[in-house]
């Protein structure tokens, strides 16, 4: 697939996606969903479902399918403080994740003020507490291996609940959208991101292009890590990191490697153009089906019945 298709597909994908982003309040009080008429009906959209599970599944470790079709058994919840931590958002009950991904994000929030002068980690979104396909925003973070790191670094005292339901991230990008911010950035963005990408367990880190150009201008001589750093639509309050599948879990479908290469040159360039940053406005489509239980692996189901 060429590059140039790959956007547009992203682009699409990017614009009928609902909105969940970082700066996106939530709720003090939020009210639960309501119950389902019918929900062994095979139709009942996945989202619907796993949407509505407030519990992990009591189940062994593992996850299961594709970072944007599968789900998540035995998942753990971060804790909503930690020395170097704090939870946002806590009114949409996703900060939950395989172990491994838990483990990884209090590894990283104590590495931080350490190895990247930045002085801890207010965490995003990770996954529902059985993973799967979400009723608002993201199309991944459905396997318990993806976490939304805010791009603002944490302050020296405990949020209140409001404040962390409804400040906002920080916007680095500036607003022509070509190049981060001078007066946001700073350097120790560039260096938190670089420590992340650098650990073996990750995958992938998505930022917005315009941070991937500060990167690459910044990075120096040690450029290896940066082929992990992908430029994607939005992402210019959060990166997104994303880790490989645990050895063993063979239900746990990985990504192909990312291309070799610091991916600073004409892949970057094109995401700059006018046809990426200005596309003519779409005209309104019929909208594609939801996912349903059906079109996840068959072990989802018994994740998603579990106790």
């Amino acid at each position: 697939m060429s590059i140039r298709l790959l956007a547009l597909i992203l682009a699409a994908l990017a614009l009928s996606a609902p909105p969940a982003l970082s700066q996106d309040r939530g709720s003090v009080n939020p009210k639960p969903l309501p119950p389902l008429a019918n929900p062994d009906d095979p139709a009942t959209p996945a989202k619907a479902l796993f949407g509505r599970a407030t519990t992990a599944a009591q189940m062994a470790p593992q996850a299961i399918g594709s970072y944007s079709r599968g789900c998540v058994a035995g998942a753990e919840a971060l804790a909503t403080d930690g020395p170097t931590w704090q939870v946002m958002r806590l009114s949409r009950n996703r900060m939950w994740g395989h172990p491994r991904l838990i483990a990884f994000v209090e590894k990283m929030a104590a590495k931080a003020p350490v190895q990247a002068g930045w002085p801890g980690l207010l965490v995003g979104d990770l996954s529902q507490p059985r993973g799967g396909p979400m009723l608002t925003g993201h199309a991944s973070h459905q396997l318990g291996l993806d976490a939304d790191i805010w791009l603002t670094p944490m302050p020296d005292r405990r949020l209140s609940r409001a404040e962390r339901e409804e400040m906002s991230a920080t916007n680095v990008v500036r607003a022509d959208r070509r190049d981060i911010d001078p007066a946001v950035w700073r350097p120790e963005h560039g260096r938190l991101i670089q420590m992340v990408a650098q650990q073996p367990e990750v995958a992938r880190i998505f930022v917005n292009p315009a941070i991937k150009l500060a990167l690459c201008r910044e990075a120096g001589g040690n450029r290896g890590w940066l082929s992990k750093v992908r430029p994607m639509y939005g992402h210019n309050y959060h990166f997104h990191i994303r880790l490989d599948c645990p050895s063993g879990e063979r239900a746990c479908k990985d990504q192909d490697p990312p291309p070799s290469g610091d991916g600073c040159s004409g892949e970057l360039d094109y995401w700059f153009s006018d046809a990426v940053l200005n596309p003519p406005p779409r005209p309104p489509g019929k909208p594609r089906p939801p996912i349903t239980l059906a079109g996840l692996p068959e072990a989802c189901r018994a994740v998603l019945k579990a106790k």
